[in-house]
């Protein structure tokens, strides 16, 4: 029997995230079997729309076997058949429905770098100037990272997929309008944390259900030189099919110019990527009040109730700080009282402790009031 929670979340995909509109081409790229039924209900809801559905499919352990023996020319050929693909879309929905969250971590780091930067760069870049959403679907993998059984989480999963976005997006606003006035930003937390930087002059950007499921944060960058401190993440991720944990990194002057955590021969190689990879291109904030404990599943983890991003490698362009890279990778730290507290500062006035707001007009995007 059908789940009429998948046809659900495959309408809000097709008609509040991308909007699709009659004619309109509308590729769906999904990662792995699991996604079947995911890509089942987005054809079907692609034609309600009065669009085209077309399907870019593939496997993990296929891009494992692929990537490893990935010569450039390889490389450049892949990187041109998805580009001439991606000119002919109007839209891109991204399924990734992971059996294995770590397929890939025996494909050398240098050649995953390569990869990377001959290819999926390039890609990526290519799907953000169309309209897009990026998503997941519920698997084995996805709730064992969670420790849920799987019924457990993917009630979990619907639930904070198919909120009331638009609720959201309008509380977002004193927080927009609040960092686009703000200049200095502080971060204590966790060990050493204690960070300041500059946001003055960049943009505030809501994310509430257009371009990721689940969603829930405001983000902007920084200005790129103006960093100066350490930021310790309590929060652990998976990056290029490797785990990482208790990474921190120290900043002068907007460059990382120390980093410590688990595997750093890998950290080497992923700091090392370009010299954009060492500066910062995203600052962000999360508010969804579902999500409250890590996932190690960054479309969930980076939008944590009670955390920040801080992102080193390429910006967006929404919010152009000037920095590019082959990477972003997204690293989060949660300042709830459970993972060791923290506050934020906007030119030296508290607006949130230990993952709630204080200032009165920021209260509506505290958990009980967007829920």
């Amino acid at each position: 029997m059908k789940d009429p929670r998948v046809k659900k979340f495959a309408e809000l995909l097709v008609n509040y995230s991308v909007k699709a509109q009659p004619g309109e081409n509308i590729l769906i790229s999904a990662v792995d079997t699991a996604a079947m039924p995911m890509i089942e209900e987005l054809i079907d809801a692609i034609y309600a729309a009065k669009a085209n559905p077309f399907v870019l499919f593939t496997a993990q352990s296929v891009q494992r076997k692929l990537y490893r023996g990935a010569n450039d020319r390889m490389l450049e050929i892949m990187r041109k058949n998805e580009l001439d693909l991606i000119k002919e879309m109007d839209a891109f929905i991204g399924i990734r429905a992971i059996e294995n969250k770590f397929e890939t971590n025996d494909v050398d780091p240098v050649q995953m770098m390569n990869v990377v930067q001959k290819y999926r760069s390039d890609v990526s870049d290519a799907i953000m100037e169309k309209k897009w959403v990026t998503t997941m679907f519920p698997t084995p993998a996805f709730a064992q990272a969670s420790s849920m059984s799987i019924e457990a989480f993917e009630d979990f999963f619907f639930s904070v997929t198919t909120l009331d976005y638009r609720k959201m997006d309008r509380a977002m606003d004193p927080l927009k309008a609040l960092m686009e006035r703000t200049d200095k930003v502080r971060l204590l937390g966790p060990g050493r944390t204690d960070l300041r930087f500059s946001i003055k002059g960049l943009p505030a950007i809501k994310c509430s259900g257009e371009c990721n499921v689940p969603d829930g944060e405001v983000y902007t960058a920084p200005v790129r030189d103006s960093i100066n401190g350490v930021i310790e993440y309590n929060t652990p991720t998976a990056y290029l099919g490797t785990r990482f944990d208790h990474i921190a990194l120290t900043f002068e002057n907007g460059r990382i110019v120390r980093f410590e955590g688990s595997h750093p021969d890998k950290l080497e190689e992923i700091f090392n990527t370009d010299e954009g990879a060492r500066y910062v291109g995203e600052f962000a904030i999360g508010v969804n009040p579902y999500i409250i404990e890590p996932q190690i599943n960054i479309l969930f983890d980076e939008k944590i109730c009670g955390s920040i991003h801080f992102t080193p490698g390429r910006c967006y362009e929404e919010c152009d700080n000037g920095n590019q890279s082959a990477i972003h990778w997204d690293l989060v730290m949660i300042q709830t009282p459970e993972y060791g507290g923290g506050e934020i500062y906007f030119d030296d006035v508290l607006i949130r402790k230990d993952g709630r707001f204080v200032l009165p007009e920021l209260e509506c995007l505290n958990p009980e009031n967007i829920k």
